[in-house]
């Protein structure tokens, strides 16, 4: 038996009921991007339903879609990567986590320099690359690392390689997230990168520390049950680097894609589970959505090189997590449902409808994989599929 699950990072497909409580009525990440650019190429994705589930998408429904087909609500106290990838695994989020739009308390802040011995700079709510463009320079020149946030539960730490070695780095997260987990924060990330003042650039060296689900996701049952867990990409460290036997990481989709095909050709059971970052961080938060569109046909582009490789006990799924509009105002994540398609050998190629929280996602590997113990949330689809 084998799994794999892919996730495309803020593919949303329309504002849940309650986006509005979010500031996200109208949302629509699929749609806005398809009517804003014209002349995508989906060609795989439709012929799997994706049209069919989100027919506002401007996208032609099929009559006979070659996979079974559905969205999923958000049923978590949030709209982050964590509370989408621990929700898809079988553990929404009831508790929201802690967020410091304003900047971190002083108090945290304080604790952080004393640790790292030298000052910060920023502390404020931005994004990755406009705060590089606002503070790189001052960071050249006193070494001190930049510090911001996001709507995310998030303490983002960035600083030049040549400036801050990346072992450094990665201690002063670890110091942070010491800190900041006491106050409800629910992610440190490390963000190196290279470059000189107006040609600054982000590089793959990204590290995330984040806490640990409160109980068992279907990744920590299948370890259990003694099946290889992989992660691709940032997954591990969204799941507090609990409940995989290896991890394989990339520079971008591309290679993401590239190491998910390679490692299809190397492990012939268990769970390989992907996250395909660039959509989100590339494309959704910096407001792309030509090259949001541009990377959905590249990956659509990979259907055909998946399907060939699964075999008769292969099941294959593609999600979401959570939005990122890029046609939508700000920089954030939005609150929207999130697609499911689910192919194996022998499904019937129906439609799944609204399921109510992206832990039958979850339910559905455990049940795929006939565990004997399932996650606490979840109803799987299989037997409908």
């Amino acid at each position: 038996m084998r799994c794999t699950l892919i996730v495309l990072d803020s593919l949303g497909v329309g504002a849940m009921p309650d986006a509005a409580d979010w500031g996200d009525a109208g949302a629509d990440t699929l749609g806005h991007i398809l009517s804003s650019v014209k002349d995508v190429q989906l060609p795989n994705l439709t012929a799997m339903g994706l049209g069919n589930l989100h027919p506002a998408s401007g996208l032609p429904t099929v009559a006979a879609p070659t996979a079974a087909y559905g969205r999923a609500a958000i049923a978590s106290n949030g709209k982050d990567t964590i509370a989408g990838h621990w929700e898809i695994a079988g553990v929404p989020v009831t508790e929201r986590f802690s967020e410091y739009p304003e900047g971190f308390p002083r108090l945290v802040m304080d604790s952080f320099s004393a640790l790292i011995g030298r000052g910060y700079l920023g502390n404020v709510k931005a994004s990755g690359t406009e705060i590089l463009e606002r503070l790189g320079a001052q960071h050249l020149a006193t070494g001190e690392p930049i510090i911001y946030t996001s709507a995310d539960s998030v303490f983002q730490i960035a600083a030049h390689e040549d400036v801050v070695p990346l072992d450094d780095l990665y201690d002063w997260c670890e110091d942070a997230f010491r800190i900041v987990s006491k106050w409800g924060v629910a992610r440190v990330i490390a963000r190196p990168f290279t470059g000189k003042p107006g040609s600054f650039t982000r590089t793959p060296n990204r590290r995330d520390f984040a806490v640990r689900p409160p109980s068992p996701t279907v990744v920590d049952l299948l370890k259990a049950a003694g099946e290889p867990t992989t992660s691709v990409g940032k997954v591990k460290s969204i799941f507090g680097d609990r409940g995989f036997t290896q991890a394989v990481k990339a520079d971008d989709n591309e290679g993401l894609m590239r190491v998910t095909l390679d490692q299809l050709d190397k492990q012939h059971k268990g769970l390989i589970f992907t996250n395909l970052v660039d959509f989100d961080m590339k494309y959704g938060h910096r407001r792309d959505p030509v090259g949001y569109a541009r990377a959905l046909e590249a990956f659509d582009r990979r259907i055909p090189q998946l399907l060939d490789r699964m075999g008769r006990r292969d099941l294959l799924l593609f999600t979401a997590d959570h939005g990122c509009d890029p046609t939508f105002p700000g920089s954030d994540h939005t609150r929207e449902y999130v697609p499911i398609l689910a192919w194996h050998r022998d499904a019937q190629r129906r439609d799944l409808g609204t399921r109510a929280t992206m832990a039958d996602i979850g339910a559905t590997i455990a049940h795929w994989f006939e565990l004997p113990e399932r996650t606490a949330a979840g109803t799987s689809f299989l037997q409908v599929m």
